[in-house]
């Protein structure tokens, strides 16, 4: 069973992480969420436009510099912001994702990961399924076991239905769970606010108030349906086209839960923003902005939003978990 260690900026490392292979893995927005029906097997199908940007978590994986228990192979330390809102169990995303693919290699493997937090925690933003793409990268490569991105996509898809998204990386539509995806055309760069809000979200529990919000209004619930204005948009770059577009099923229910947020996005708004939504389940809002100088702006306006511990500026689309250096 695996090992898990958490820790704080600057508190004892308990042993190093010594060399080894480092990877950079993004974070995501949705740009459209669209939430079916409810199923028997408790999920929902969605139709899920992914888009990586360039806020970064970085995993280094290394050989053990140390004896370690035999029942303890993957040993996991966290470093950064967000560590002290990181689960210290064996319920990690990078562990289980380490365990994953040694178990898919037939061999019993060891390693030890650090994980530099930079993607904050229950926000929406995909942070710790971007660490379990990012462990599965980097251990692949240092077992030297050269499976190709398919293989480790289909093992990230067990781990958690954005895991493979974080594996591709750029934009693209996932459907099913989100696991199936289909990458699509983009034309220059967009630019992001994101506004960090105190405290996460959880995702089951915003589902779980979406279909109670649902149940309650009595109406059907459509089969999710991709917006064809919204890859026009993505295809001609088009960033005012993109933000009348953008979407999300599942803010409603976040906003029921941190009502808080309806501030923080209108103050986005009222700034100029071009588009804002809840990124996935929340609660980090999206803003999307003219240029990196009208980014700047907003961000600068939304640090002093109601529930809202700072905000941070980034680009997309980006590639996905990649070694880095």
């Amino acid at each position: 069973m695996a090992g898990v260690e958490r820790r704080a900026a600057g508190a004892p490392a308990g042993g190093p992480v010594m060399g080894g292979v480092t990877v950079r893995v993004p974070a995501k927005v949705n740009l459209q969420l669209a939430v079916g029906p409810l199923r028997d097997d408790g999920y929902h199908d969605l139709v899920n436009v992914f888009h990586a940007v360039s806020l970064f978590d970085e995993v280094t994986a290394a050989e053990p510099d140390r004896a370690g228990a035999a029942d303890r192979p993957v040993r996991v330390r966290v470093e950064g912001e967000w560590a002290a809102d990181v689960p210290a169990s064996d319920d990690n995303l990078a562990v289980r994702a380490a365990a994953a693919l040694a178990a898919r290699a037939g061999r019993s493997y060891r390693a030890d990961l650090l994980i530099r937090k930079t993607i904050p925690v229950a926000g929406g933003m995909a942070g710790g399924s971007a660490d379990a793409a990012a462990a599965l990268v980097a251990c692949n490569e240092l077992w030297g076991l050269g499976l190709p991105l398919p293989d480790l996509m289909e093992i990230g898809a067990d781990i958690g239905s954005d895991v493979p998204f974080a594996l591709l990386g750029g934009t693209a539509v996932g459907t099913g769970r989100g696991e199936r995806l289909t990458a699509l055309e983009t034309s220059g760069v967009f630019h992001w606010v994101f506004a960090l809000a105190d405290g996460g979200l959880s995702t089951p529990r915003v589902y779980g108030e979406c279909d109670r919000l649902r149940a309650e209004a009595g109406a059907a619930v459509p089969w999710p349906r991709v917006s064809e204005p919204l890859l026009a948009a993505l295809r001609e770059g088009d960033a005012p086209a993109l933000g009348r577009t953008l979407s999300n099923d599942l803010q409603p229910a976040a906003l029921a839960l941190r009502p808080s947020l309806a501030a923080t996005l209108r103050v986005g708004r009222d700034a100029g923003a071009l588009g804002a939504i809840v990124s996935g389940s929340g609660p980090t809002c999206a803003f999307l902005a003219e240029s990196a100088e009208h980014a700047g702006a907003l961000a600068a306006g939304l640090k002093d939003a109601e529930g809202c511990r700072g905000a941070v500026t980034a680009f997309g689309p980006v590639p996905g978990a990649a070694p880095a250096g």
